[in-house]
Parts: structure tokens; C-alpha cells; sequence
């Protein structure tokens, strides 16, 4: 057992730079701190990102494929009022009635896919895929990818051009104003990427850190543990709520460049 102070300095921040730093350096891998197990090397993030989606899909093409009731109940019913919030507030609101319907298929994976990633981090040992900036990059990547696709598919490529030119700015200045207007859309992709990672990462970071106090004053850390038992119920509500507002986020962005005038 550790009893020196420096001692116990060193194996905290020894914890923090395995579990925290080198994931968020480095996020393909995951592993034990400290103790590395060559079995564990097949718990890549991308393999975690491809299990949980591959869950979501089963589960919920499963409830999909019972027989259907006329009145939902249960998880049928709470099913259909999530994909109802998710058509009305956020796709329809943001994207127009017609855009937002076919769309809403889109959002309502998004949401539940980031949601998972954000929960896989609150187990014991683990981190959130989320807390990576190559996954928030990914992410990010395709939201520009899948806005520019169908701006030019739905608009066409004069129409897609249109959106980047504010609706009445003088001629003179359209030159001036057309360049900030795309790069703005490639700094809603970076904002989009940054805000997911730095969120999910500084939690766990604030948590292993008020942990790393409980280690290092023991017996008179009591109340820092209680404060970490009550972090982890705010990283629940955190999760949830960067899911939610991930994809608010990008309903808005695609909305200001596929539909502009809604």
C-alpha cells in the first residue's frame, strides 16, 4: 500500500495521463490503466461504435417487427412520442415540413447513436468514444458531407450556391460576403466537432480529478467522494443532454444551407 504522500501524487497523475490524456491523444484502442491485457486489445472504439450500432439497429428492429397494436403501449408507445419529438422540434422546425420528414429517420439514429457513445463512458474503466476528437471529427465529417450531398441534390448546384449568398446584400460586396459564408459552414462542422469532445472529456477529467483527491487525503477526502457519486448522476444528465443538443445542432446548421428560406 502507497502511504507517502509524493508516492500517491505520481500514481494519481500516473492515472490521469492513462485513462484520460492518452485516450483522448490516442483514442483507438482501449485497455486496463496500468495493467494491459493483450486480450483487450480488440476493444477499439471503432469495434465499440459498430457494436453499438449494431445493438440499436437489433433492438429496435425487433420491437419494429412485432406484430403492430392500434393503441402502442410501452416501450412502443414511448418509441413513437421520441420519434414525434424528434420529426416536430427538431427536423420539421428546422428543415421544413418536407425535407424534415425525410429526414427524421437521420436524426433519430443520430441522437441515439451519440447517446450511446456518451453512456458507454460512464462504465467503470472506460471512456467516452465521444471524448475523441477523431469520433467527434467523423461525426462532424459526415453532417458537412450529408448537408453538402443534398443541398446539391435538392437544390440543385445553383440553388446550393444561392444559400451561401445573404439575401439582400449589395452586389458590391458579394464577393466579401460569399467566402465568409462558406467558410461559416465549415466552422459550424468544427464548432459541432469541438463541442462534443471538449464537453465529454472535461467531465471525465473533473471526476478522475476530485477522485485523485479522495486517494491523496484518504480518510478526510469523504466529502469529495460524495461530490463524485453526484458527479456521475450530472454526467448522465450531460449525456443525454449533448446528444440532444449534437443533433439540434446540426439540424440548424443543415437547415441554414438546404433550406435557407424556411
Amino acid at each position: 500500500m502507497v502511504t507517502d504522500l509524493p508516492e500517491r501524487q505520481k500514481l494519481v497523475q500516473a492515472f490521469i495521463d492513462e485513462h484520460v490524456l492518452r485516450h483522448a491523444a490516442d483514442g483507438r484502442t482501449w485497455n486496463l490503466p496500468f495493467l494491459h491485457v493483450p486480450f483487450l486489445d480488440w476493444l477499439r472504439y471503432d469495434a465499440g461504435m459498430l457494436v453499438a450500432a449494431i445493438l440499436l439497429v437489433v433492438l429496435l428492429a425487433g420491437r419494429a417487427a412485432r406484430r403492430h397494436r392500434p393503441a402502442p403501449s410501452g416501450l412502443a408507445n414511448a418509441v413513437e412520442a421520441y420519434v414525434v419529438f424528434i420529426r416536430d422540434q427538431i427536423a420539421i422546425a428546422n428543415l421544413g415540413e418536407e425535407e424534415g420528414r425525410r429526414l427524421t429517420s437521420y436524426f433519430c439514429s443520430l441522437f441515439l447513436f451519440v447517446l450511446a457513445l456518451n453512456l458507454l463512458g460512464l462504465v467503470p474503466f472506460n471512456v467516452a468514444a465521444t471524448g475523441s476528437i477523431s469520433v467527434t471529427c467523423a461525426l462532424a465529417g459526415m453532417f458537412l458531407l450529408l448537408t453538402v450531398a443534398i443541398g446539391l441534390v435538392r437544390r440543385g448546384p445553383i440553388g446550393f450556391l444561392k444559400a451561401f449568398v445573404p439575401a439582400g446584400a449589395p452586389r458590391p460586396i458579394l464577393p466579401l460576403l460569399v467566402p465568409v459564408e462558406v467558410v461559416s459552414l465549415l466552422a459550424r462542422a468544427f464548432a459541432l466537432m469541438v463541442r462534443l469532445f471538449a464537453n465529454m472529456l472535461a467531465g471525465h477529467i473533473l471526476v478522475l480529478a476530485f477522485l485523485g483527491l479522495a486517494v491523496l487525503y484518504t480518510f478526510l477526502s469523504l466529502p469529495l467522494v460524495l461530490l463524485v457519486v453526484a458527479l456521475l448522476f450530472f454526467e448522465l444528465f450531460v449525456a443525454i443532454f449533448q446528444a440532444y443538443i449534437f443533433t439540434l445542432l446540426s439540424a440548424i446548421f443543415m437547415g441554414l444551407v438546404i433550406n435557407p428560406e424556411h
